[in-house]
């Protein structure tokens, strides 16, 4: 076991990197929820994301394209989602679960031949002087566009929901959507595009594993991650700022258990491998025991006759 080879610097930047795409993911998904809508096809958008960005940026050469297209596709799988539960009032567990398979289904068709192609490469972003500042120069100053945006978009759906009144209608609905329908309010139109939102990060999740942090299309290559993704908004209690704060401490998890391994740790590296998912699944029991960040009209149904 030797763990001097193991740079403190390099583990904290590429923490940011593991926590990206789960905190893209769980960010959209903490809207769709708060909205008063339990999405459990994050995984299968996540996937179809990760295709649709791979194949349209090896295509165009263009990764920006490739980010747009893992959007549209993740947006494009949580319509069917949206049409499912809001217009035809199909139950959310069983449509959520039932895209999932569909998307790892779809993706694992589409990519066959696009098996160990590398993409184009993603420029990473070194800010100006600050990238140069010692030790905090290259955890934060010197990553990829994509890990600013996540964070960004954190901060923005934070802001959105404590302060803009878009922000307390979406609240209201997921609260309430039989009063938020009495003052007159589209639920249906609002869960909609909560959903959308929460699709298109998704697939924006997907596309950042396919093509910046492991450049290649694998079947599959989620991995669980949009489940973790789902956990991690329950362990922030639907508050975007203690879903980052989950996604780090995730991403951090993933970081530590692969250079353990690396460092030829005397543990399993099954054990090291599962480790991030059961404190995640210890988090979740200790969390469930209290649900009063929940929204209350989670999960249900909504129909204009109620």
């Amino acid at each position: 076991m030797d763990l001097s080879g193991i740079n403190p610097i390099l583990l904290l930047a590429s923490l940011l990197v593991a926590a990206t795409p789960l905190l893209l993911a769980a960010i959209g998904e903490t809207i769709v929820e708060r909205a008063g809508v339990l999405n459990l096809g994050l995984e299968g958008m996540m996937i179809t994301g990760a295709i649709c960005g791979f194949a349209i940026c090896v295509n165009t050469g263009s990764p920006v394209t490739g980010l747009l297209a893992a959007a549209i596709g993740g947006a494009g799988l949580s319509l069917i989602f949206a049409f499912l539960t809001q217009v035809a009032l199909a139950n959310q567990v069983a449509s959520g679960l039932a895209l999932t398979l569909f998307g790892l289904g779809l993706s694992a068709l589409i990519g066959q031949n696009y098996q160990g192609i590398k993409p184009p490469s993603f420029p990473r972003l070194d800010i100006p002087l600050l990238a140069d500042i010692p030790i905090l120069g290259p955890i934060f100053f010197r990553q990829d566009p994509v890990v600013y945006l996540a964070l960004a978009l954190t901060l923005a759906t934070w802001a959105f929901l404590k302060y803009s009144r878009a922000g307390l209608i979406l609240r209201a609905v997921g609260e309430n959507h039989d009063a938020a329908h009495a003052l007159g309010y589209k639920v249906i139109r609002i869960r909609t595009l909560a959903i959308l939102f929460g699709g298109a990060l998704a697939g924006l999740g997907g596309a950042y594993l396919s093509l910046i942090r492991v450049p290649q299309w694998t079947e599959g290559m989620t991995a669980g991650i949009g489940w973790i993704a789902l956990a991690l908004v329950v362990f922030g209690a639907w508050k975007p700022l203690r879903v980052a704060l989950g996604a780090f401490l995730f991403g951090g998890l993933e970081v530590v258990q692969l250079n353990l391994q690396a460092a030829g740790v005397a543990i399993p590296v099954e054990i090291l491998a599962m480790s991030p998912y059961l404190i995640t699944i210890l988090v979740l029991v200790i969390m469930s025991a209290d649900r009063s960040g929940a929204p209350a009209s989670l999960g249900r149904s909504f129909h204009a006759s109620h």
